[in-house]
Parts: C-alpha cells; sequence; structure tokens
C-alpha cells in the first residue's frame, strides 16, 4: 500500500497500528478481497471526510472502541441467542441521543465498517451497481432516506443520480449534523436537505420516486410499522432500497432477525413487493450452528 497513491489510507494504517492493532488487518482484507476500486472509493471517503489528521485519528480510536463493542456483544449473543431486552426508547436513549458515544464511537466506526466489514462493503456494491443503476435508468430525481446514520448512502446516491435532489430524515440531531458535513464535503450539499423528523409520528406530505432506508428495522420493536410508513413515502410504481442486520448483537439492536424469510414475510405484510435481493453472511461460523452477522438487502416496489 503506497504512501503516494493512497496517502490516506497509508495515514489511516499508521493510526491502527497505534491505536487500533485489532481492526489493522481488516484494511489489508479489504484491499485484496475487492480490489483497487475498493482502495479508490475508501481513499477518496478518507480524504473527503477525515482530511483533517485530529479527525483522522479520533476516527480510528472511535472505530477500534466500536468493535470492540461489537465484539463483546457478540459473544454474548452466541452465548444467549436472544437480544438483551430493550425497548426502542432506551436504545435510543443509550445511542441515538448520547452525543459523546454517538460522535466517538458509533458514528466513526459505522462509516468505517462500511469498507472494512466484508459483508456491509458487498452490500454497498450491492446498492450501487444495482439499486442506483435502476434508479439512474428511471431518471429518479426526487428520493428520500429514511435513518441518514452517517451519511453514506445518501452521498452515494448524491453522486450517482446527479440531477436528483435527496431529503434525509433522521431522530438523531448528531447523525444529521454528520450526514451533512459528509454531503457538503463531496460538493453535493446543494442537492440535499435534512429533517430531524420521525416519519412514522409525522409523515412526509409529498411522496417521493425512491426511498432509502439502511439498517434500521432491526432497531425496531415494530418493524412492519416502519416498512408501511416506508410505503406511504413513496409513489406507486416506486422502489424501495431497504436493508436489515440479521443475528447482529450490536447495542441499539432490539428485533432479532434469525432468517433472511423473516424480513422477506415483514415486506409482504406491509403490501411491498420484493423485486430484488442480496444477503451475505459477516464470516463463517467458528463452528456448526453458531450465528453469525449477516446483511439483507431488498429492492421493494410500491405496486398500488
Amino acid at each position: 500500500m503506497s504512501s503516494d497513491t493512497l496517502p490516506r489510507t497509508h495515514a489511516l494504517c499508521a493510526l491502527m497500528d497505534r491505536h487500533a492493532r485489532v481492526a489493522r488487518a481488516s484494511v489489508d482484507r479489504a484491499a485484496e478481497q475487492f480490489g483497487s476500486a475498493w482502495s479508490t472509493s475508501f481513499e477518496s471517503l478518507l480524504q473527503h471526510v477525515y482530511a483533517d489528521d485530529a479527525r483522522l485519528e479520533a476516527a480510528v480510536k472511535g472505530y477500534g472502541s466500536f468493535i470492540m463493542d461489537s465484539m463483546r456483544r457478540q459473544k454474548r449473543f452466541e452465548r444467549e441467542r436472544e437480544y438483551p431486552a430493550k425497548t426502542y426508547a432506551e436504545a435510543a436513549a443509550e445511542v441515538y441521543f448520547n452525543d459523546e458515544y454517538m460522535a466517538n464511537n458509533y458514528l466513526p466506526g459505522l462509516l468505517l465498517s462500511h469498507y472494512l466489514w466484508p459483508h456491509h462493503f458487498q452490500q454497498l456494491e450491492y446498492f450501487q451497481s444495482f439499486f442506483l443503476a435502476t434508479l439512474h435508468r428511471r431518471g429518479v430525481r426526487r428520493w428520500a432516506e429514511v435513518g441518514v446514520g452517517t451519511g453514506l448512502y445518501t452521498r452515494l446516491a448524491l453522486q450517482g443520480l446527479p440531477e436528483s435532489h435527496g431529503v434525509g430524515y433522521d431522530i438523531s440531531p448528531l447523525s444529521l449534523r454528520f450526514t451533512a458535513q459528509h454531503v457538503a464535503s463531496f460538493g453535493c450539499d446543494a442537492r440535499y436537505t435534512v429533517r430531524d423528523q420521525n416519519i412514522l409520528t409525522d409523515p412526509p406530505a409529498t411522496p417521493v420516486e425512491a426511498v432509502l432506508c439502511i439498517e434500521v428495522l432491526e432497531h425496531l420493536e415494530d418493524p412492519v410499522a416502519m416498512l408501511r410508513g416506508l410505503r406511504a413515502m413513496v409513489e406507486p410504481g416506486g422502489l424501495l432500497f431497504v436493508t436489515a442486520a440479521l443475528n447482529a448483537g450490536h447495542a441499539d439492536h432490539i428485533y432479532l432477525y434469525r432468517e433472511p424469510a423473516e424480513v422477506l414475510q415483514q415486506a409482504a405484510q406491509a403490501e411491498l413487493h420484493v423485486e430484488h435481493c442480496f444477503f451475505a453472511n459477516a464470516y463463517a461460523p467458528a463452528a456448526p450452528g453458531i450465528p453469525v452477522p449477516s446483511a439483507l438487502a431488498m429492492v421493494l416496489r410500491r405496486e398500488a
């Protein structure tokens, strides 16, 4: 890995050697598995979002804490085969409205995980190569994202649909600020609006042509209600990109999906047609029968 061609990636690796050695090998593995396209995209992310050395160091430290916490919780899940009993309100207080945790652990950890966890990056590739390509062919100009997280999918949508305008909804002010900064760092902010709004209690008045909702369902007590809320946001014939994490014992995961069929069934309950889907495990199980984290992405259509 050359410091001349990939300077920010090289800087990140040096910081990982100092602050997050457990995560260092994941960079080399991802570069080897996904090749130059991965390296170029990851370097671009780091150059735009983490151009400042102090911010990059803080992100590496946050990622290190994030993965250690995730590993600890996953081990507990492997033993108990259940998520700790928790309401949405409790999860929101612990994570989404905890500014220190969001800024220092959750957001940097989640953002880097999209590139350093193979199943996350494979889902990202699926989003770009299949879903965004479909929206581009359709000439989609108005779309929304519910639960913007780090702004990565938002920014890629703005880049992939250069004539479009997006609206991002979230209940975490810090997540909205992080996303707005991410989008602005790539110069896409003129075509993007953020809104601190719960779409279930305060639904948007005007439907859009497409909706994104990335890893939100497992954070809720009633995912079907969210799927119905998403359906109401999109025009008849419009498309949705909705994902779910399965068997992943994170701090804010309260609805346990064990099998992909459970998610697909909930989409059907919400009267959404499954056009296409993607599924990947994070890694091979250590032994037969041990649950592993996995990602399911669905391309859905509202038929009427």
